[in-house]
């Protein structure tokens, strides 16, 4: 079988390598990281000056994919350390902090538009594109996904602090990032057109500045023919990050495979995935789920499982079941790296702590 190809964008933290507090210092980070690259960087710039961005290639084998996601987190370090300051995989910063607006000129309009939800907006996020082979495929994996992707939120949950307090959330950067208007669930489209026109209604509203701010939880990429998921914190762990692109892949190809044999996708509501999305968030894989095929509550690794039995077909033929079913296995037993922050602030009652020792495993 042809094999689709998977590629990754990360967000991390710029922080202080010894006080944890996040350091504006993204324009310093990506001049050196482009010296370092002779001019070819694959890091950008984000919202604050307190974050940068990498994007990896489009990659068919997920040892790859596992491989370039290790290397920029560790040149991304490196960088960061020439300016004085290090990176932390850490979907929202444990330490107080007021964040400051980038400079570049979408970013600006951001602020004067949305406020105080743009300046909050101290978010890593994690996104995991899948190609697929038309825009009628693509909404059609769209329609089929939607029930699954709390479960993603919910084994990427790497935000349990904000503002130097415990929120109670296991990720709390999707509570912050359900901000946007465009943020969160969907409708089922039914067809690409459907889909489009939505698109552009929401643009035309002058709410959005553009396709970019379509916010879906996923959603077509507006630059590249791909599925983008949208749901996840940036992981803590690396080994997280290749089994959420390994599962998006499997929930694609199974979306893709169930459309093709005229199988419908399921109805639920939008109001019901947004309980779905909010539990995720409040107890990532600690406590229940609600299982997608049901809506009821469920212990989340009974549901984490029913998602790899989902797309087990799919994984199989394409070689990724025994290393999904083992890093699930994995993730289940260490926790998320929600778990890991509050047992590092248990150890050592220190936020600050939490943050080197976060950006020490986001090093390598």
């Amino acid at each position: 079988m042809n094999v689709r190809t998977v590629g990754v964008e990360e967000e991390l933290l710029l922080v202080d390598a010894e006080s944890g507090d996040p350091r504006a210092l993204s324009t310093a980070v990506l001049a050196l990281a482009e010296r370092r690259a002779d001019g070819d960087s694959v890091f950008e710039s984000e919202l604050h000056d307190q974050q940068l961005e990498f994007a990896t290639e489009p990659r068919s084998k997920m040892g790859d994919l596992a491989e370039e996601i290790r290397r920029w987190r560790a040149e991304a370090a490196d960088s960061a350390a020439e300016a004085g300051a290090a990176v932390a995989a850490l979907a929202t910063s444990p330490m107080p902090v007021s964040p400051s607006i980038g400079e570049d000129e979408r970013y600006r309009w951001l602020a004067q538009r949305f406020g105080l939800t743009a300046q909050e907006q101290l978010t890593c996020g994690c996104h995991v594109h899948v190609s697929v082979d038309s825009d009628e495929e693509g909404v059609a994996v769209l329609d089929r996904v939607r029930p699954w992707l709390p479960v993603l939120l919910a084994l990427s949950a790497n935000s349990p602090f904000w503002q130097g307090r415990d929120t109670s959330y296991h990720s709390y950067r999707s509570r912050v990032w359900g901000r946007w208007p465009s943020a969160g669930p969907v409708d089922l489209f039914g067809s690409a057109d459907r889909y489009h026109k939505e698109v552009r209604a929401l643009v035309d509203t002058g709410v959005l500045r553009d396709k970019g701010m379509i916010y879906f939880d996923a959603r077509l990429s507006h630059r590249y023919p791909t599925v983008e998921f949208r749901v996840a914190d940036v992981c803590l762990d690396p080994a997280d990050t290749v089994l959420l692109a390994t599962l998006a892949r499997g929930l694609v190809e199974t979306a893709s495979r169930d459309w093709r044999a005229g199988d419908p996708p399921e109805p639920v509501p939008v109001s019901v995935l947004r309980m779905a999305s909010w539990q995720a968030a409040r107890s990532g894989m600690e406590g229940q789920l609600l299982h997608p095929l049901t809506m009821r509550p469920e212990p989340a690794a009974d549901v984490a499982h029913a998602l790899l039995t989902h797309v087990g077909d799919a994984l199989e033929d394409s070689g990724d079941l025994g290393t999904a079913d083992m890093a699930l296995r994995a993730v289940l037993t260490r926790g998320t790296g929600a778990r890991f922050q509050r047992e590092l602030l248990e150890g050592s009652d220190s936020l600050r702590t939490v943050v080197t020792e976060c950006a020490a495993r986001t090093r390598g």
